[in-house]
């Protein structure tokens, strides 16, 4: 029996989140060498204020679950693979042991950067519930502007990026077709579309810089759904997820076919833990956010322990 450690991404933040950290040298040393890194105290980006920057809110889930994952690590507890939704692929691929962290910390605030900088204002995602993916692509397809399937959470849970108008159109016509919800996220960049190839193409530009090691625990990609062992291919996936479909409902079905049975949210949040629900339902899926630490190694050794 395997574990898996997933990382969140955009919409899971939340003000205060990294004040919310837990007390522990080693996240305490996160945070500082992120600050060091930056040049400036990161403790400052969580704000409410800060929390609409796109590079801000990037920088905040990295450094949550990076921080939470060595706490996890220094504790004596390791997972069988790691996965990130968008940029929690970043912290995953920190996690895993493949990129460094201050690395990851000056790519995560170009990212951000580059992709506020292409679209400051009048676009965003939008989630879909209760509609399935056929339906919705046939909406997409008539759309009158640009407007594309971004994430495949689940079967009935898609999510759609792209103009404000293009998007509140699809919305209202998925609701005329049987969708019980279509909000729009808390994202103000038209993430994982073709929208974002030219902002993707400056970053591959940045990893050129920046050297990556195969990962010491397995990766799975949350783009494609499959195993990553090799650096080049690590590079390419980190680089060009943002203009990438996010399959997360494909990367959990990898994860359960090979033998995982646990599935640990990292955080901040436990929105991916009700998505892993859906597929681990025969295993245990649990979030660090709200788990005293002595309880979360009692439940990761226990898994341990099943699988001998």
């Amino acid at each position: 029996m395997s574990s898996l450690w997933a990382f969140p991404g955009q919409g899971a933040q939340r003000p205060g989140m990294l004040q919310a950290l837990p007390e522990a040298a080693v996240v305490r040393e996160c945070v500082e060498e992120a600050s060091d890194v930056l040049g400036a105290p990161v403790t400052d980006l969580d704000s409410p204020q800060q929390l609409r920057d796109t590079r801000a809110v990037q920088l905040c889930l990295l450094i949550a679950g990076v921080a939470c994952a060595r706490l996890l690590a220094e504790r004596g507890n390791r997972a069988d693979y790691m996965a990130g939704l968008s940029i929690g692929a970043y912290a995953a691929a920190v996690a895993c042991g493949a990129l460094q962290f201050a690395d990851a910390v000056r790519l995560v605030a170009l990212r951000g950067q580059l992709m506020q900088r292409a679209y400051p204002s009048g676009y965003g995602m939008t989630a879909i519930v209760g509609l399935d993916q056929r339906s919705l692509e046939g909406l997409l397809e008539q759309a009158d502007g640009p407007v594309y399937l971004a994430n495949i959470n689940a079967d009935n849970q898609l999510v759609i990026a792209g103009s404000d108008a293009a998007m509140a159109a699809v919305a209202g016509q998925a609701r005329a077709l049987g969708a019980g919800a279509a909000k729009r996220l808390a994202m103000s960049v038209p993430s994982h579309c073709e929208l974002l190839a030219a902002p993707a193409s400056e970053l591959r530009a940045a990893f050129a810089e920046v050297t990556l090691q195969r990962p010491r625990i397995a990766y799975l990609s949350g783009s494609s759904a499959r195993l990553i062992n090799d650096s080049e291919r690590l590079r390419d996936d980190l680089a060009g997820n943002m203009c990438r479909v996010v399959n997360w409902q494909a990367t959990l079905q990898t994860a359960y076919e090979r033998g995982v049975r646990l599935h640990l949210e990292l955080p901040p949040g436990t929105v991916l833990s009700g998505l892993a629900r859906r597929v681990f339902e025969p295993g245990q899926v649990i979030a660090f956010e709200g788990a005293r630490p002595d309880t979360l190694d009692a439940l990761l050794r226990e898994e341990v322990s099943r699988s001998r």
